[in-house]
């Protein structure tokens, strides 16, 4: 586990701390954010059971958790949001993702903690439409951006205009990479740690191109996935714009044989 997070970015005002490693047993490692702009703060994706104790005890080194303003979760799978019954009682945080996820995200939500609050649940969460929004956050703002369909049918990525990063969630994520915190240096080797994820998880090289058209008029400095490695440098996010808008994946791969009654049992 490493020691301290990663500073991705620190003007003294405005930070971005990236903790990894902080899964332990069978779970599949991730990365978690924290955004501090002044006396804000904002988790990013910060995940399920697995990581909530380290990631609060790890991230009250830098914030107040209590009076933390926002969880951001770019969709709704256990390892983005399965905590957000933690976050809610024990955080006056709101928490802001798509409005497809908005409405199920309370099945997440126990009883007891239910129970607790003076309002509603739903109170709590900010729906994000497709098109996106931007949240006041500090003296700046979080951009929402539509990442549909990478992977997840209501799937949202985040953007920091101060550090200029893009969290992309579950696109440019590695799987089998060397643990060693640093960001790729060789994309070209890197590639074969995505691929296979990409083709399985992402739903077509369509949405792919239609998305890096949209991030290549923004002005992107690093490109931090929630699995695996990063990307930093603009050379760096050239070269995962034109891959993953050259790679067929989801339905570009599906055929007939896919989709065959199973004839074997278990």
């Amino acid at each position: 586990m490493a020691a301290e997070p990663i500073v991705l970015y620190d003007d003294g005002h405005h930070k971005c701390l990236m903790f990894d490693s902080l899964v332990t047993g069978e779970g599949v490692q991730s990365n978690q954010f924290l955004i501090v702009d002044g006396k804000h703060e904002a988790l990013i994706d910060p995940g399920g059971d697995l990581t909530y104790t380290p990631l609060s005890v790890a991230a009250s080194k830098y914030m107040n958790i209590r009076d933390m303003d926002f969880v951001f979760a770019s969709h709704q799978d256990p390892d983005i949001i399965g905590a957000i019954d933690r976050w809610i009682i024990h955080t006056r945080a709101k928490i802001v993702t798509s409005k497809l996820w908005a409405r199920f995200l309370p099945h997440l939500v126990s009883s007891y903690v239910t129970s607790q609050l003076s309002g509603s649940v739903y109170d709590r969460i900010i729906s994000v439409p497709d098109g996106g929004i931007n949240v006041n956050f500090g003296d700046t703002f979080i951009q929402c951006l539509p990442a549909h369909f990478m992977h997840s049918v209501g799937n949202l990525q985040f953007y920091d205009p101060v550090s200029k990063i893009l969290f992309s969630g579950d696109l440019g994520a590695s799987l089998g990479a060397e643990e060693d915190h640093k960001p790729v240096e060789n994309f070209e080797e890197h590639t074969k740690h995505m691929i296979g994820f990409h083709r399985r998880y992402i739903a077509s090289k369509q949405v792919c191109q239609l998305w890096a058209n949209m991030v290549r008029k923004m002005d992107v400095q690093a490109i931090v996935p929630q699995h695996g490695k990063r990307f930093e440098g603009p050379a760096m996010v050239d070269k995962f714009l034109n891959w993953v808008s050259s790679v067929d994946c989801g339905i570009d791969l599906a055929t007939q044989d896919n989709y065959r009654q199973p004839v074997d049992y278990a």
